[in-house]
């Protein structure tokens, strides 16, 4: 009880951080003059995956290399299967051609590159510069083509940032939220990996499980929000690219720098199960998006039912490895 109390409670603390870390940073944003475009692109972008990046540093530097690697690619996993499942549920999703041809070709690429950089075994410092390096070079293709309007994605990067609401009005309120949010961040952080890692010991299940499904879920719940609300609102296109682009920040920007700060092993399950269920939703998330520019109810059903799967095997027959 005592781990399980842990987790939700740190589940909670990251929620909430998380959220207090965006509104912060969108707010402060927009006092210094940040353009709307970049605001969306990198603020949000990066505040909705705060919580896989405080999680898996930690678990990076405390030697726990299979929550810090299972905490993405489980959320990546979730990203499309859970969370555009249930939007598209909610909302049929659209999505901007000429976005889907960047943000979707660059997510299967990064997808493919992790697989291919876990080939050996490990991720080191060499590979976490290749990540950075990747990241760093998506960010200026996307804000100078969409800067120069040639894709007119601009517009939903922008939008991104008009669904994070109530923000902090003075300096000193934004001061406090980004402090506040930090601080709930690394206490959940804290608390989130105690339970986890208390939880598999006491059900004999291995923290790569765990990592992969309960911490993931838990660290995603930002991206949810977001997601949710812009289907609520009807504005479909920004919540497809907000999962998007956060699969493209949790693999290369947040791998990355767990990487480069402790070398990440890759478990046996990982390897054979894990990293092709990912490639394997991006590439379904592809099939659909491309048929006819949108995800209708019936495939957010599919995608949904496909976590469902995805679950019961993480807890049954590939919950051995």
């Amino acid at each position: 009880m005592l781990y399980a109390l842990s987790l939700l409670v740190g589940i909670s603390f990251l929620t909430l951080g998380g959220e207090a870390l965006i509104r912060g940073a969108v707010a402060g944003a927009r006092r210094m003059g940040v353009s709307p475009l970049l605001t969306g692109l990198v603020v949000v972008g990066f505040g909705t995956s705060a919580p896989e990046l405080v999680v898996s540093i930690d678990a990076a530097i405390n030697q726990q290399p299979d929550i810090a690697v299972g905490n993405i690619v489980g959320s990546n996993i979730g990203n499309i299967l859970l969370i555009l499942g249930l939007c598209a549920l909610i909302c049929p999703m659209t999505v901007q051609p000429q976005a889907l041809r960047r943000d979707g070709v660059f997510m299967v690429a990064a997808t493919v590159l992790f697989i291919g950089l876990a080939f050996g075994g490990a991720l080191g410092r060499l590979d976490a510069s290749i990540f950075l390096a990747g990241l760093i070079s998506y960010l200026i293709w996307a804000y100078l083509s969409e800067r120069q309007q040639i894709i007119p994605a601009a517009e939903m990067h922008a939008a991104e940032a008009d669904e994070v609401t109530a923000l902090p009005k003075t300096t000193i309120s934004i001061v406090m939220a980004l402090g506040l949010g930090l601080g709930l961040l690394i206490g959940g952080s804290q608390l989130l990996l105690y339970g986890a890692i208390g939880l598999a010991q006491a059900m004999g299940i291995s923290e790569a499980v765990i990592g992969l499904t309960i911490v993931a879920v838990g660290t995603s719940l930002p991206e949810m929000a977001v997601s949710v609300i812009a289907a609520l609102r009807r504005h479909a296109d920004v919540a497809v690219g907000n999962i998007l682009g956060s699969n493209i920040f949790n693999l290369l920007g947040i791998l990355g720098i767990s990487a480069f700060l402790q070398p990440l092993p890759i478990a046996d399950r990982v390897a054979a199960f894990d990293q092709w269920v990912m490639l394997g939703a991006a590439g379904v998330l592809m099939i659909f998006l491309y048929t006819s520019m949108r995800l209708s109810r019936l495939e957010g059903g599919l995608l949904l039912a496909g976590y469902g799967v995805y679950l019961t095997l993480s807890f049954s027959v590939i919950g051995a490895f």
